[in-house]
């Protein structure tokens, strides 16, 4: 019986808080009947009947009292199901009234618990089979027993590959009372429901306070006056029944704060009144006064005068001469008594702008006003005609234009709208084109900014071109083409603003009938297996060829306009089948036969990656992302963003925004890899500084950079009356204020700064910045939060913190547009006295400012000391030119030093980014020729988020490794990040920008260059001077009969043994295989084709993965190996499920695979043979399964990011973690016990390398009565589909081990 209790319990604490029903309670039981089936197959049968009794019993009595709940409440409301609650804890919906003297759950505030509510961890038991996904509550309390806790309070639920139902546009039902389900028959025609994985959240406490209630009504409600309101809550239990006694929550129990009516009305004046009657009633000129009155006697008074005085000529008094004309000039423009022109200057965002001139267009344009502190503006006298427009103009903002608008009696109005000026930069750059003498081209270049540029310039070779440029528009016509016209064209935009360049364009211009395109491949590299004979010269690489991607010239129907225009390139044209004798068998290999011209690959562009917070690692969810000034999506829950980049871009500039307004807004310019795929790039944003209260009716200083003891770079100083309302009226009350600096003296805080510190010069050229420090505020009022202005302010600057004596007389004050991501100049800084602290005389370069709009501002200085650095990535320490990574992101951070140009410098001043290509990347940087250690520059790698390693500086440098050599290296000063600190890891080097000297030779074939010298630095040879990092692997090897390079997908070609189906998306499939031995073991997966009629018995490609030991599992390692995915092949009609062959290295025998994987094999024939214990076959499966069945599957348009997320989920054993350490015990599919072999003896892995043909003769033979009796008896369940003999006892890797039983052996 005390079995049957275990069983009941879960079905009882899974009853729902309302009544439950019989269908209800029926579904329970059946559930708990069915996973009570599924348990392993060591549980005997008998016991299973025996089991299935009692759970019959157990299902009359609770029908019975589920039926006796119904009668007692038959009006129970049917409680709508919650699909996931990720919400503040606590607020979670509750199905059903709480029980008497038990609050509802949804009383709770779960967050103000000593100890909290946690998420339980992921749980997936059941597959999306039979009528759908069932994740019972009930189901789950039985497998996990107290690992849910009894009252969970909210349920989440995504499927295996992290998908929200909704975004899958499936119907399901949850609810944290009973679980999660999803029906088959609910899903849209052609669909069914997906594999889920739940989670609960548990409260870790018992006490709790209750939300607070709504605020109180305001004590006084007479307006301009200020009174209190209050709210309260109370302290309550979560547990049944509630615990006797008095109930103790740490806080208060009751809050107060100030409230107010709000101001009084503003203070307005009445019409004005009729003329009084004139003070002479003859002869000479009189006045005449009209009056108005204020609405309200209160302070402030109406702005303005009560009265208004005017002129007035009586007739001529009887018997005198008529009176002299008056002298008093005629009103220009016209005057009309008794007309009035009022109304409003304003920013783009709606503030007020005072101190605008206000002028009537025509010609001339005649000023009328000027715009007041709260940007209004009134004339008088004035009855403009019905196409009368009026213009603003401000320093700073672009000018603006409205029309007047009139009512008829005798007041007319304008409302004027300025934004802020902004330098042009471009949106659409010029591209290369490929012409033959004699065709026609266009060139189109396009910019953007306030106003909008409207002159366009024409640059050939840098020359500009006089007469055949559109200067209102960025076009550029060529016709009848000349050879003489071959070079680089660009196109200069200028405005009021400023001016910008574009990027060139590359035209080629070829004679009639040359080739663009050689039919002849160039020579590609690919490595055979270990067990294919070396050449003549020793090597297992295999000559594949390759067709340069490069473009072919357009036929004469190609059209010639902007945009739109796909093009032709150099592709495969035709490829042959080799066979390769590898071992006593051949290996096929499709090598390139011929090129040609084709259509352009038109492959996805994308940037991916992960938003967190640079202080705690904080994922940024649900964060927007604006390019340019749209919107383009948000971030995910674990801060992960995918970015397509528009066509045409040649600088992604994209705005990190965090909605609840925690962490400061992140400006970034993201590198990208031009010819296809995705780029992975980790963004980190800094957190908001807590705010300090400043009283507005006092002058304030705010320090900048005063964190970690250090002295301040300068100060921010606010005048009384600085902060300033939209509207314009000038707020004295508390200001809350937060001024995040962003201080260059900590390296650490490089990778947080926005932008890349580059600004337009008044050519248009793209110019480096080198930053002294960044600040972002924000000034809102201390009771409603509402956003305030300030302006002017004075920016302070320690001259002391400049370092460079020259920098002084540069330093300027920089604000961040963050539509371009330049930075745009404010103001110049200059010196000024200061006072004394700590007994010295200070010197301070001072600027003025005004924050009308959240910007990051900038100290920074231009820079003309430039150089490029080349930097090449490997796939291996040999440094093979055929083995370069593409796509691989290098940061380049600029060191500055301390006075006296040290070896050791303190602070960094600015930071670049590039993606490597196929012959590396040149990274700009700042460099000094007078002394080599002026700069200093720390440099680093990554892939796909993976850090790689640099060539190492000690305990002796070898020139050969480092790639550059002596004595250039020994000016340069490299050195590893570990040379002094072992500990340290070795990611990064340093090196002294050193900038070449001319007149030297061995400074002449870099790695730096200067800055005029940057196609000779992209365009260098592998055999010229260059620094390095590679990356570090397992043993680990991948081959394809269909070559193909992950980093360049315009490599890809479509062929039926195509190892990736599809260019614009890339599936990564891997499976977990656990050994059980003294050693590593290397693991093969054989992948050919299985149902495909086109494919079948065909290879794809091998895959050999070395093992990795599990540091808590003695003996025991693990290997994640991928396979082939199966599904539809490049086709795209019909689907191949591959054949996968799993062989480890030595005498290992099969004691175990997954039986969820078993059960689903079995379930979706055919069954691939699977005889020989040496070995696991497969056909693989078409659905995503997950790390419950050992199969880890990730689609991403990167195919390496792709494979490492998978192999980081695979390493942890989850669906969604990542882990670089082994846990070779959880989420295993097949299990191997690998033992020392006799000497001589060769294992089944060798014998398949050196003699393939007689091992599988040999696995055939072996195939009979002999295996029956070695093979465990679950193996031949597996393999024959029925049971074979006795149950034995056995360890399931999947089993989930009970907590605090320690890992390892028994």
């Amino acid at each position: 019986m005390a079995q049957v209790a275990q069983v009941a319990q879960p079905v009882q604490l899974a009853r729902p808080t309302q009544m439950a029903r019989v269908a209800q309670v029926a579904r329970m039981v059946q559930m708990a009947q069915m996973a009570w089936m599924a348990r392993p197959t060591q549980m005997a049968r008998v016991a299973q009947v025996t089991q299935m009794a009692r759970l019959a019993q157990v299902a009359r009595l609770l029908a019975v009292l589920a039926m006796l709940a119904v009668m007692g409440a038959p009006c129970a409301a049917r409680v709508e199901e919650p699909l996931e609650n990720d919400s503040e804890p606590g607020k979670a919906g509750t199905a059903g009234k709480p029980r008497k003297g038990v609050p509802d759950l949804e009383e709770l505030d779960l967050g103000t618990a000593g100890k909290g509510a946690a998420w339980t961890s992921w749980f997936n038991i059941d597959h999306p089979g039979g009528d759908g996904d069932h994740e019972s509550l009930a189901a789950i309390r039985f497998y996990y027993g107290d690992r849910v806790c009894a009252r969970p309070v909210a349920i989440q639920a995504r499927s295996t590959e992290w998908h929200l139902p909704a975004a899958l546009g499936q119907v399901v039902h949850a609810s944290p009372e009973r679980g999660f389900r999803c029906l088959h028959r609910e899903q849209p025609p052609g669909t069914a429901c997906a594999n889920y994985h739940v989670r609960f959240l548990c409260p870790a406490g018992d006490v709790f306070w209750s939300h607070w209630s709504p605020w109180s009504p305001c004590s006084r409600s007479a307006c301009g006056t200020r009174g209190s309101q209050s709210r309260s809550r109370r302290c309550r239990s979560s547990r049944s029944p509630a615990p006797l006694g008095e109930l103790r929550c740490r806080g208060r129990d009751t809050e107060r704060r100030p409230c107010s009516a709000g101001p009084c009305p503003e203070p307005t004046w009445t019409e004005w009144g009729a003329w009084g009657p004139c003070s002479r009633s003859c002869g000479r000129s009189g006045t005449r006064v009209r009056r108005r009155s204020c609405r309200t006697a209160k302070n402030p008074p109406c702005p303005g005068r009560a009265t208004e005085v005017q002129k007035c000529r009586p007739s001529p008094c009887p018997g005198n001469a008529p009176a002299a004309p008056s002298a008093v000039p005629a009103p220009s423009p016209p005057g009309c008594p008794g007309h009035t022109l009022r109304g409003t200057v304003v920013t783009a965002g709606g503030a007020a702008l005072p101190g605008a001139s206000v002028y009537l267009e025509g010609r001339p344009r005649v000023l009328l006003a000027r715009s007041d502190a709260w940007g209004r503006f009134a004339a008088s006298g004035l009855c403009p005609g019905p196409a009368a427009n009026l213009s603003a103009h401000r320093d700073g903002f672009a000018p603006g234009l409205a029309p007047i608008v009139t009512n008829g009696s005798g007041v007319a109005e304008a409302h004027l709208k300025l934004r802020r000026l902004e330098k042009p930069y471009m949106v659409l750059h010029p591209a290369g084109r490929v012409r033959e003498a004699g065709q026609d081209v266009t060139f189109c270049c396009k910019a953007s900014g306030t106003p909008a540029p409207h002159k366009y310039y024409w640059y050939h070779n840098g020359t500009l071109l006089e007469g055949t440029a559109e200067r209102s528009s960025g076009r550029l016509a060529l016709r009848g083409l000349a050879p003489e016209q071959a070079g680089t064209y660009h196109c200069k935009a200028s405005s009021e603003a400023g001016a910008i360049r574009s990027a060139p364009a590359q035209l080629t211009v070829l004679a009639q009938g040359q080739p663009s395109c050689r039919a002849e491949p160039e020579p590609s590299l690919v490595e055979l297996p270990s067990e294919c004979p070396q050449d003549a010269s020793g090597s297992r690489y295999y000559n594949v060829g390759r067709c340069p991607a490069s473009p072919c010239p357009g036929g004469p129907a190609e059209p010639s306009g902007c945009g739109g225009e796909s093009g032709l390139c150099c592709g495969v044209r035709r490829m042959e089948l080799r066979q390769v004798p590898c071992a006593g068998s051949v290996l096929p290999l499709k090598v390139v036969a011929e090129c040609g011209c084709g259509p352009c690959a038109q492959p996805r562009v994308l940037v991916q990656g992960r938003v967190t917070a640079a202080d705690t690692g904080e994922p940024l969810r649900f964060g927007h992302i604006f390019l340019g000034g749209k919107k383009v999506g948000f971030t995910g829950y674990q801060g992960s963003f995918t970015i397509e980049v528009p066509p045409d871009t040649q600088r992604l500039v994209a705005r990190f925004v965090d909605g609840q307004q925690r962490l400061v807004d992140a400006v970034k310019v993201l590198p990208f890899d031009r010819r296809g795929g995705a780029v992975y790039q980790e963004v980190k944003m800094l957190r908001r500084k807590e705010p300090v209260e400043l009283d507005g009716g006092r002058s304030n200083a705010i320090p900048l950079g005063e964190a970690g003891g250090r002295e301040p770079v300068g100060e921010l100083v606010l005048p009384a009356g600085a902060f300033l309302r939209p509207s314009g009226e000038v707020f004295n009350g508390t200001v809350k204020a937060s001024v995040t600096f962003v201080d260059p003296r900590d390296v650490g805080t490089a990778s947080a700064a926005s932008s890349d510190l580059s600004f337009a010069d008044a050519e248009g050229e793209i110019v480096p910045l080198r930053t002294y420090g960044m600040f972002a505020v924000d000034f809102r009022e201390g009771d409603s939060g509402a956003a305030l202005q300030a302006g002017p302010v004075q920016v302070r600057m320690d001259a002391g913190q400049v370092w460079m004596a020259e920098h002084l007389q540069k330093m300027k004050l920089w604000s961040l547009n963050p539509e371009s991501g330049l930075w745009e100049e404010e103001g110049v800084l200059r010196l000024a006295g200061g006072g004394r602290r700590k007994r010295e005389e200070r010197t301070f370069l001072v600027g003025n400012l005004e924050i009308r709009e959240r910007r990051l501002f900038n100290l920074d200085v231009p820079e003309d000391r430039r150089c490029f650095v080349k930097v090449r990535a490997y796939s291996n320490e040999k440094f093979n030119p055929y083995e370069q990574l593409e796509g691989v992101v290098i940061n380049l951070i600029n060191l500055e030093p301390q006075p006296g140009f040290p070896s050791n410098p303190r602070a960094w001043g600015r930071f670049d980014s590039a993606v490597t290509g196929p012959n590396g990347a040149c990274l700009p940087a700042f460099c000094d020729a007078r002394r080599p250690d002026a700069y200093t520059a720390l440099v680093t790698a990554t892939l796909g988020g993976e850090e790689l390693e640099a060539v190492a500086s000690s305990p002796k440098l070898n020139p050969n490794a480092v790639g550059v050599a002596q004595p250039y290296l020994g000016k340069l000063g490299y050195r590893r990040s570990d040379h002094e600190d072992a500990a340290l890891k070795k990611t990064a080097f340093q090196i002294n920008v050193a900038k070449p000297d001319p007149n030297n030779v061995d400074e002449n074939n870099g790695p730096v260059y200067s800055y005029r010298s940057l196609r000779e630095c992209e365009e260098a040879p592998a055999s010229a001077n260059h620094l390095r990092f590679y990356r570090v692997e397992v043993d680990k090897y991948e081959y394809n009969v269909v070559p193909f390079k992950e980093s360049d997908v315009t490599s890809w070609t479509g062929d039926y043994l195509a190892w990736w189906p599809n260019p614009q998306e890339f599936r990564a499939c891997f499976i977990k295989v656990q050994l059980e031995g003294p050693q590593e073991y290397m693991v093969r997966s054989r992948n050919v084709g299985g149902s495909h009629p086109r494919t079948r018995g065909q290879l794809y490609g091998l895959r050999d993965s070395r093992s990795v030991r599990d540091p808590l599992l003695d003996n025991t390692s693990g290997a994640c190996v991928e396979f082939k995915c199966g599904g539809m092949l490049f086709d795209q009609s019909l689907v191949d499920r591959t054949l996968v062959s799993i062989v480890p290295q030595g005498s290992c025998r099969r004691t175990a695979i997954n039986g969820l994987l078993r059960d689903y094999l079995s379930r979706h024939p055919p069954l691939a043979d699977n005889n020989h214990t040496g070995a696991f076959s497969m056909l693989a499966p078409l659905d995503p399964l997950g790390h419950n069945y050992g199969i880890y599957t990730v689609t991403d348009q990167n195919p390496r990011l792709a494979k490492e997320i998978a192999i980081g989920r695979c390493f942890a054993g989850t669906s969604d973690g990542f882990s670089r350490e082994m846990r070779a015990g959880e989420g295993t599919a097949v299990t191997f016990e690998c033992q020392e072999r006799p000497a001589g003896r060769e294992s089944l892995f060798q014998r398949l390398l050196s003699a393939p043909a007689e091992a599988l003769a040999e696995i055939r033979r072996e195939m009979g009565s002999s295996e029956l009796r070695r093979a465990p008896p679950e193996v031949m369940d597996f393999a024959s589909g029925a049971p074979s003999g006795p149950t034995a006892t056995r360890r399931t890797p999947s089993s989930q081990r009970r907590p605090g039983r320690p890992r390892g052996r028994p």
